[in-house]
């Protein structure tokens, strides 16, 4: 006589047929929502650096704003100078081209002389996907006009790193 007692094979491929499907459908979305959240950090690791810039050029007139992005971080413990300025965190600092990155994407700041100065009288702030479509979509940037601008980005682009680039960008929305 047949135990009545737990599922017959057909039933369990079944669920885990449904089960499959269900993935299926959610995991895309699961993706998309990870990289909307990349993109969102990193605009607000850029708007961290905005701030970071006008302290610095605050806090080191003769140097005017910071030379690149090294420069407004520090390694812990972090003691402040014009070449370490403790600024922003070490993670976001170090996140340059060639390192592992933070939050699926690259960043630099370089600083830019206009107009015959001898101090940094303009930056451009930048932030670049790790990997196009896997990490993020979008590349970001701003310089001294404090405008987030953002455009889509390609396999293998870098952060900006000059005024006439950035200025290219549309404007974020």
């Amino acid at each position: 006589m047949r135990s009545t007692n737990g599922f017959s094979l057909i039933e369990l491929l079944i669920v885990i047929a449904i089960i499959l499907i269900i993935a299926a459908i959610a995991i895309p979305s699961l993706l998309q929502a990870r990289m909307a959240a990349h993109e969102s950090a990193a605009a607000g690791s850029l708007s961290a650096m905005k701030s970071a810039e006008a302290a610095y050029y605050t806090a080191y007139p003769s140097v005017g704003y910071s030379p690149d992005i090294a420069t407004l971080g520090g390694t812990d413990p972090c003691t402040p100078s014009s070449t370490t300025a403790c600024l922003i965190d070490s993670a976001l600092s170090s996140a340059i081209p060639g390192s592992p990155g933070k939050g699926g994407y690259f960043y630099l700041a370089t600083g830019v002389q206009t107009g015959g100065a001898v101090i940094n009288t303009a930056y451009v702030i930048g932030a670049a996907p790790m990997s196009v479509h896997s990490s993020a979509n979008r590349d970001f940037c701003s310089t001294n006009d404090g405008v987030l601008r953002s455009q889509m980005g390609s396999v293998g682009d870098m952060p900006v790193n000059n005024l006439a680039s950035c200025i290219a960008f549309p404007v974020a929305q």
